[in-house]
């Protein structure tokens, strides 16, 4: 873990608001010159705690109505069937999120889909077919209250 200062904690709640200031804006945000708030932004890029810089895309905008929540199961937990469970849906554009959990299932999953139909498919074509899947569970959302990106630095 990287100890951040006060400064850090100002930048990172900056640029999680707004990954398009300049630097100058930043700069006069966080109370520092250009010069030093630049070092003190790659630092942080070069550290890993600034990971990449994104824009985020209204998912009903493009199409895509369907967000499900998928709870996964393997039959045995061996390392081979981990790797290959997440080597495949790594490929797959429409998992936006898959965390190994403990508990009742082995992933969860965030999913995206153009219809119930494309969700359907989705569900017969990919995921029934990796080998070693004991439990699948759905469910889907009505709509998000609330969708963050920032994450509490401060």
């Amino acid at each position: 873990m990287h100890q951040l200062d006060e400064i850090d904690r100002k930048i990172l709640v900056a640029l999680q608001r707004d990954g398009r200031l300049t630097n100058l804006d930043l700069a006069e945000m966080v109370g520092l010159s250009p010069s030093p708030c630049l070092r003190r932004v790659r630092h942080l890029e070069a550290v890993g705690v600034l990971q990449r810089y994104v824009a985020l895309v209204d998912p009903g905008a493009i199409g895509l109505d369907i967000t499900a929540f998928i709870r996964v199961a393997l039959e045995r937990q061996a390392d081979a069937g981990l790797e290959t469970f997440e080597t495949t849906i790594a490929r797959w554009p429409e998992v936006l999120e898959c965390y190994l959990m403990i508990g009742d299932a082995d992933y969860q999953l965030r999913v995206v889909a153009k219809s119930l139909a494309d969700y359907e498919s989705f569900l017969r074509d990919k995921l029934t077919k990796i080998p070693g899947i004991a439990n699948i569970q759905s469910s889907l959302a009505f709509r998000p209250i609330i969708s963050r990106t920032e994450l509490p630095v401060s």
